[in-house]
């Protein structure tokens, strides 16, 4: 069970990281849009990380705070990429606060991953 575990860990952090490595390419571009493969990464890391929340039996407390936190943060980056998609399709570009905020909230939301013990 502890193996399966690991494995949804390592798919969940591959949602992270699809997910930032796909911005960090469109900030570098200097394009700054929003693309489906952004969306994907974040739809990846919300459904590993709700298998992640589940208790599957292992020993100890899983900490809810940390837990309730990120999922707050992936709901905003969501809306946040949702936002950012229609004012790309209405207009051709998102605003700036938009797109820096998804960057700045999805390393946020590693940082607390791996700091909050």
């Amino acid at each position: 069970m502890e193996t399966l575990r690991h494995i949804v860990l390592f798919v969940h952090l591959i949602g992270f990281a699809v997910l930032f490595g796909a911005w960090a390419v469109e900030a570098v571009n200097g394009h700054r849009g929003i693309t489906r493969l952004m969306s994907w990464g974040m739809a990846l890391a919300l459904v590993a990380g709700l298998a992640l929340a589940a208790p599957w039996g292992i020993e100890g407390e899983l900490n809810y705070a940390k837990i309730g936190t990120k999922l707050v943060i992936l709901i905003i980056i969501g809306a946040l990429l949702g936002i950012g998609s229609g004012r790309q399709r209405k207009t051709g570009s998102v605003p700036p606060g938009i797109f820096w905020s998804i960057g700045l909230l999805t390393a946020a939301n590693a940082a607390i991953a791996t700091i909050w013990s």
